[in-house]
């Protein structure tokens, strides 16, 4: 299962938005390195396309999609030369593939740390970017004597020459405008700026109004217009203690929390829903009267992969699938209507799955 992981300073909030996420019990302590050890739990994808597929079909299971959480403990200054948990913290983030930023910005005299979230974002980036410089620069002179005798690793040199650029000047490489090509060469490496990134910045309970502000402030530090990333980075805003109490609610009385405060359907599961994103995946549905389920795929697969989702012998033995998109479907009300109206579409083995299509497929073993 893909994996992101909760990266900040000691004292952002990541172990509560951890236990937020996936109803853990971290140790959430007002002091550095209560996290050590990585926790590690799932966190379920919430998804309204879901409820109003079950809702249609009067489904009596639902199941949604779920994506791994990994609270990685605190990082700080000098982290990249072995400072505080140093060569074990960046340890943990290699094993990820995606990172969230968790950024504070309150303010509480009981808790020790900066409150700036760009203070927070300069230490995170300039640290992931000192380990990164290490690693290019003991593996490049090595590389570049082995291009010149085979030409097959030349393209391999060069891009690990282009992110050394970027990083002496240090800037994180997922900022820097690197091209597809150059990600896939650079994956060997496993460089820890490589990797996808979504930020968080963390508000007081009682400072909900200052979000849109505190967002821009960062997204224009992160991703300015015109910027290599300014596409490539998503900021969001939330009080990370409100969002962990509504966690612990349930049913009406979440809702009843929420909306009190404003917050809609909370913060949390837009959160989850692009950290699943920024890992490539993408949801197909099944639906029916016993189960209306989330199936998580890669973006970009076949239909035959998508249907091996569900049970390899589906893969094996794949004739075709029966497709429609689940808003069309949920507007028509029901797959017999939808089949009558001739509105179910025949996909075959070529088909490249939609983020929100309902499929049945059909297949001989």
């Amino acid at each position: 299962m893909e994996r992101f992981g909760l990266v900040g300073l000691p004292n952002a909030g990541k172990s509560s938005l951890y236990n937020a996420l996936t109803g853990g019990a971290a140790l959430a302590a007002p002091y550095p390195f209560a996290t050590k050890d990585p926790n590690i739990g799932v966190a379920k994808v919430l998804d309204p396309r879901l409820d109003a597929l079950s809702e249609m079909s009067k489904s009596q299971n639902v199941v949604h999609a779920t994506v791994e959480v990994v609270d990685i403990g605190g990082l700080v200054e000098g982290a990249s030369k072995g400072e505080g948990l140093g060569n074990k913290f960046l340890a943990n983030i290699r094993e990820v593939d995606a990172i969230v930023f968790v950024l504070r910005a309150f303010v509480n005299d009981d808790i020790p740390g900066p409150s700036d979230p760009l203070e927070h974002l300069r230490v995170v980036e300039l640290e992931l970017a000192l380990a990164d410089l290490e690693a290019v620069e003991n593996k490049l002179s090595k590389i570049q004597k082995a291009a010149r005798m085979d030409k097959s690793v030349a393209e391999e040199a060069e891009a690990l020459q282009r992110a050394h650029v970027h990083l002496a000047e240090g800037k994180p490489l997922y900022r820097a405008g690197i091209s597809e090509d150059d990600r896939a060469l650079l994956a060997p490496y496993f460089l820890l700026t490589a990797r996808r990134v979504l930020v968080v910045v963390n508000v007081a309970e009682d400072a909900l109004d200052t979000i849109p502000a505190v967002v821009e402030r960062v997204r224009k530090e992160i991703a300015p217009p015109g910027s290599a990333s300014e596409h490539d980075v998503e900021v969001l805003g939330m009080s990370v203690q409100l969002e962990a109490e509504a966690a612990q609610l349930t049913g009406q009385d979440r809702v009843e929390m929420l909306e009190a405060l404003g917050l809609g359907e909370g913060a949390l599961p837009r959160m989850v829903r692009s950290a699943y994103h920024l890992l490539g995946l993408r949801t197909f549905f099944t639906t029916g009267e016993k189960e209306t389920r989330a199936w998580t795929f890669h973006a970009g697969a076949k239909a035959p992969e998508c249907a091996g989702k569900i049970h390899t012998d589906l893969q094996r033995g794949f004739i075709r699938a029966d497709v429609i998109h689940w808003d069309e479907l949920v507007e028509i009300g029901s797959w017999t209507k939808a089949k009558d109206l001739g509105k179910i579409r025949v996909e075959g083995k070529d088909y490249e799955v939609v983020d929100g299509d309902v499929m049945e497929i059909r297949f001989n073993v």
